[in-house]
């Protein structure tokens, strides 16, 4: 310790001393790392905007991966701003969807300085400028009304649906508490286990009249909104199995163990790309695994050997464990009662029907089943996958097999809205490149250090080496910013904002004089007296 030279107290003055230098060309430092990214791969996407004396107002960006990424898994995406980021207050807004392994994956991001419908109207246009393969077929997204009214105006196609997590949670402070206690075990009877919209209706309007909640503003406000959030209604919708934007709490969480609200906008930048080439290792480690192995099964069947060399890992354990339940359905097809079994239908002629439905499935585009697993993950569920066995449909038909799920989902060329080719990398070999250059200069390092003259010579050479490194990199002047446009002066570095998200409660009486340190009866709350002289417990 003695030979290090310095105290944690000089690192902390060194980092005060070239924050105070930095000060003021926060903005020009990222716009710069943006241009440098540029100018490596032409496809990496940004554009930066200002308001008011051209002040930094708001910005998005895109690498070439999340670009490549969202045209093999553009289909859902999970939205959620977070706070507590960064110096500003600038509300960090990414976008997020979901790979074949299941995993979440980062697509875009922003930061504004204004949660409007016209600052979301703003990144979404960005958004959908930058992303190949047009909106996606599925937004989720907390309940918040700016946020509602921009994903219609940018997003007219693309299924809106609420988180039902926030919503149901919700429950207990919007509805009396004896009502709750009372009839919370029903609300989510009719909620979770209900299979199609009429049987919905049906229970929350006894529940609701049980309760004597029938002019409960809130409970008809989310009645109104049924078909955003409830199971019944908004499971035919393919959201890889999703009803919560909870994937986006999670991802929150694992970027804040990089990032804290005291980083500056180039310092949030850095972190948060070590943190993404962190969440990136994972996904090229799931990668490698279904390269070279094979998932063993555990039924000895063709259509289960089938699908482990055909879906990720991930994917394959959940179809498996299909396919295990399906056997109780499959034997429940012999009973008079398999109607109700398979497919949770009341009448004789239902089950005929749908039966009828789904063996006809070998000649139609799409099977059907009540469950709806199959439109809502992507994978057939056990109720056909019971009637295929019945059948003896050895093999699982293409049709059924989402590619978003397999192996090979990355496969293919993607390209942008002008028809060029999305690449990771600008030059497929730089990495082989790299490795060879490293090798290479440790080789001349180790050789350097046999001697005093040696390192000597070789601080000079790389000294002038990297001058005419300089020269090479920085190249003509370019002014350009953004996808599209091009700037000549750089911005001011944005004013600290006041996000809704941290607004700020009412606080009361009780609570000011708290924070004055005026003492309160913990048993009654009054003051004047302690919990041994409260009058509620001496009272004979």
């Amino acid at each position: 310790m003695d030979k290090i030279g310095f105290i944690k107290k000089d690192i902390y003055n060194l980092e005060c001393s070239v924050n105070g230098k930095l000060r003021n060309h926060d903005v020009e430092l990222v716009t710069e790392y943006f241009m440098a990214e540029q100018k490596k791969n032409e496809a990496f996407y940004f554009k930066i905007e200002g308001e008011g004396h051209d002040r930094f107002s708001r910005c998005f960006w895109a690498d070439a991966t999340s670009r490549r990424a969202y045209g093999f898994y553009g289909d859902v995406v999970v939205f959620d701003t977070t706070f507590n980021t960064n110096r500003y207050d600038l509300t960090f807004a990414p976008m997020l969807g979901v790979n074949n392994h299941g995993q979440t994956i980062v697509l875009a991001c922003a930061f504004l300085s204004k949660e409007t419908t016209e600052s979301f109207v703003w990144m979404f246009e960005e958004f959908k400028k930058a992303m190949p393969g047009g909106e996606p077929k599925t937004i989720i997204t907390d309940q918040d009304a700016a946020m509602a009214i921009a994903i219609s105006i940018a997003f007219p196609t693309t299924f809106h649906r609420l988180c039902i997590w926030h919503i149901t949670s919700k429950f207990s402070v919007k509805l009396p508490r004896d009502a709750y206690n009372e009839y919370w075990s029903e609300f989510q009877k009719a909620i979770w286990d209900t299979d199609n919209k009429d049987e919905f209706d049906a229970k929350w309007n006894i529940v609701v009249t049980k309760a004597g909640l029938t002019d409960h503003p809130w409970l008809s406000s989310m009645f109104d909104l049924r078909e955003s959030w409830v199971p019944a209604y908004a499971r035919q919708f393919f959201a890889a199995g999703m009803s919560s934007s909870q994937r986006a709490e999670g991802s929150h969480g694992f970027f804040k163990q990089y990032i804290s609200r005291r980083n500056s906008l180039m310092d949030f930048i850095i972190r948060f790309e070590r943190a993404l080439s962190h969440q990136r290792e994972k996904e090229l480690v799931a990668d490698h695994v279904d390269a070279f192995e094979v998932a063993q099964c555990l039924l000895p069947m063709p259509m289960n050997k089938q699908m482990a060399t055909l879906y990720t890992r991930t994917m394959f354990q959940k179809f498996e464990q299909e396919l295990i339940e399906s056997t109780a359905c499959f034997l429940e097809l012999k009973t008079e009662d398999a109607c109700k079994v398979v497919f949770n239908v009341s009448e004789r002629k239902n089950w005929e029907t749908r039966v009828a439905e789904v063996v006809y499935v070998k000649d139609s585009d799409h099977a059907s089943c009540s469950c709806q697993r199959f439109e809502f993950v992507g994978i057939i569920c056990k109720h056909i996958l019971a009637l295929f066995r019945r059948d003896q449909i050895e093999y699982m038909p293409e049709k059924y097999i989402l590619k978003r799920w397999k192996k090979t989902a990355k496969c293919g060329l993607v390209s942008d809205a002008n028809g060029k080719e999305i690449k990771d990398c600008a030059d497929p070999g730089l990495l082989i490149k790299r490795s060879t250059m490293s090798r290479l200069a440790s080789d001349v390092v180790e050789d350097a250090l046999m001697s005093e003259e040696g390192c000597e010579v070789l601080s000079e050479t790389l000294k002038s080496l990297q001058v005419k490194l300089k020269l090479l990199k920085d190249g003509p002047s370019n002014n350009e910013v953004g996808g599209s446009s091009s700037q000549t002066q750089y911005m001011k570095d944005p004013k600290r904002v006041r996000c809704k998200g941290r607004s700020k409660g009412v606080t009361g009486a009780k609570e000011k004089a708290m924070k004055r340190g005026i003492r309160h009866c913990r048993e009654c709350g009054h003051i004047g007296h302690d919990r041994r002289q409260c009058p509620a417990l001496n009272t004979p």
